[in-house]
């Protein structure tokens, strides 16, 4: 039976008392790789934050392995913090910081491991996502795609059940981007992680994700979800046809 890990029940989410996403409903189920998807303004970042508890909801609920990211304090806060990772689109790696180093930090900050052992876990992420040969450079002498790798390797430094990757893909040409994929689908089988990804690169998309669901501004909701193929060849709303066969708007006439 496939277990759900992320349950989002009638949330609401917005800045200032102002609502940009309505009444938000959706599961994510335990080691696929999710994408949230959605035009520019659409919302997908910002739900992004408040899945990994950087915002409060305005209402709702949000379940994180079996624990209510909104309204979980203290000690039951930091635990469901610990079972997640996040990558963010510039991958956020400290500069003057090699790239082990930069995995290191997670471990530093939450566990007392002796030096050694944390040495041991970066080198051990590092070459999970294919940088074993990279540990001492600075982020600045390697390519962009390597530093998406290498802010992947950070997030999974504390072994998380899910990963949160935002436009993983973004600035990337497409061989790297596709190299980025199949890190993606070998990490979830391999090692069973639950991948939920903001995005809006459709042939990434059609290659990873089991189930997606698309955020759309003017209705601010969920317009549809379900397997990617199935929306582009089957949907019968035309925003949803538009949006999964890359169909230009329709512009008026002068």
């Amino acid at each position: 039976m496939v277990q759900t890990i992320i349950r989002v029940e009638h949330l609401t989410i917005g800045y200032g008392g102002r609502a940009l996403l309505k009444d938000l409903s959706f599961e994510v189920r335990r080691g696929e790789v999710f994408a949230i998807l959605g035009g520019s303004g659409s919302g997908k970042s910002t739900l992004l934050k408040h899945l990994i508890g950087l915002n409060p909801p305005m209402s709702g609920h949000m379940w994180l392995d079996g624990i209510d990211i909104a309204t979980a304090q203290g000690s039951e806060r930091l635990s469901v913090l610990r079972r997640i990772g996040v990558a963010y689109q510039s991958g956020a790696l400290f500069g003057s910081m090699t790239l082990a180093q930069n995995v290191r930090l997670p471990l530093e900050e939450y566990t007392s491991l002796p030096e050694q052992a944390m040495d041991l876990i970066a080198h051990m992420k590092l070459d999970l996502v294919g940088l074993k040969d990279f540990a001492d450079s600075l982020p600045a002498e390697v390519s962009g795609g390597m530093q998406k790798r290498a802010a992947i390797a950070r997030a999974m430094a504390l072994d998380p059940a899910i990963l949160f990757l935002d436009e993983p893909s973004a600035g990337l040409d497409p061989v790297t981007s596709a190299g980025l994929d199949q890190l993606i689908l070998r990490l979830t089988r391999g090692l069973g992680i639950t991948f939920v990804v903001v995005s809006h690169e459709l042939p990434s998309i059609f290659n990873i994700a089991d189930r997606v669901i698309m955020l759309d501004r003017y209705t601010r909701g969920i317009v549809a979800q379900g397997r990617p193929e199935e929306l582009r060849d089957h949907s019968d709303d035309p925003v949803v046809r538009q949006f999964f066969n890359r169909q230009p708007a329709a512009v008026e006439a002068p």
